[in-house]
């Protein structure tokens, strides 16, 4: 089943084409990369795919909803901005269940905070202030409120930023069991090793259009190279 088909996405800020007429489609239970330079028009596309930017132009459609139909495709997407915050004020655990609260309709709400506390990583840690918390532990704590929801779609942008080695780890490994059992997944990030061990396949965008894409294993080969971060030096420059 194809999860997202997006067709000739367009969308302008003023003068600029942040997006110029991109395709794509994801299946369902993939975990899908999108990489490219800063400023290329990954988060624009992300921004659009979770409802919260408009499109000028084009198609997009997840699963069976048009993008259009925001608070349908909200009840099955979750996204994680490479900027997210959380409320320092609140312990994780009242974090967690603040989150929990939003999509009762879909999940239990016990087994959704139990989730959250799994795949957190953070242990009695919880029970303090996130304004105690690294920088890595706020990740954690977003990653978990992110897939605690079980989310059709998962979105996303820089999953394992500041996490050191193991916790990084943990988490991609956490990215690949979720989509063995159905989960969909767009993943963007700056961290070729990571596309790499992720994603089925991906796509390179730059300056607003996508410039290479498909499966890593075959652009390795069309490349001659032993890594994402080779071909995107070759394609990108």
């Amino acid at each position: 089943m194809i999860a997202i088909s997006v067709k000739n996405l367009k969308k302008r800020f003023g003068k600029i084409e942040a997006l110029k007429g991109i395709d794509f489609e994801v299946s369902e239970g993939e975990i899908f990369g999108l990489i490219g330079p800063n400023g290329a028009g990954k988060s624009t596309c992300l921004r659009i795919i979770s409802t919260i930017l408009s499109k000028d132009d084009g198609r997009v459609k997840i699963f069976d909803y048009d993008i259009s139909q925001k608070m349908e495709i909200k009840k099955i997407i979750s996204y994680l901005p490479e900027d997210a915050g959380a409320y320092k004020n609140l312990k994780g655990i009242d974090f967690l269940k603040f989150f929990a609260q939003f999509y009762k309709e879909q999940r239990d709400f016990n087994e959704m905070v139990e989730d959250g506390i799994e795949i957190s990583l953070l242990k009695e840690r919880l029970n303090d202030k996130i304004e105690t918390y690294s920088k890595g532990m706020v990740r954690r704590l977003l990653v978990a409120r992110s897939l605690m929801v079980k989310p059709k779609l998962a979105i996303l942008d820089e999953p394992t930023s500041g996490l050191d080695v193991t916790n990084a780890t943990q988490i991609r490994n956490l990215i690949k069991k979720k989509a063995r059992e159905g989960t969909t997944f767009i993943v963007s990030s700056h961290n070729m090793l990571e596309v790499d061990y992720l994603c089925d396949r991906i796509n390179l965008i730059n300056d607003g259009l996508f410039v290479e894409g498909g499966k890593v294993k075959d652009l390795k080969e069309k490349y001659k190279v032993s890594n994402i971060e080779e071909i995107f030096i070759q394609v990108v420059g």
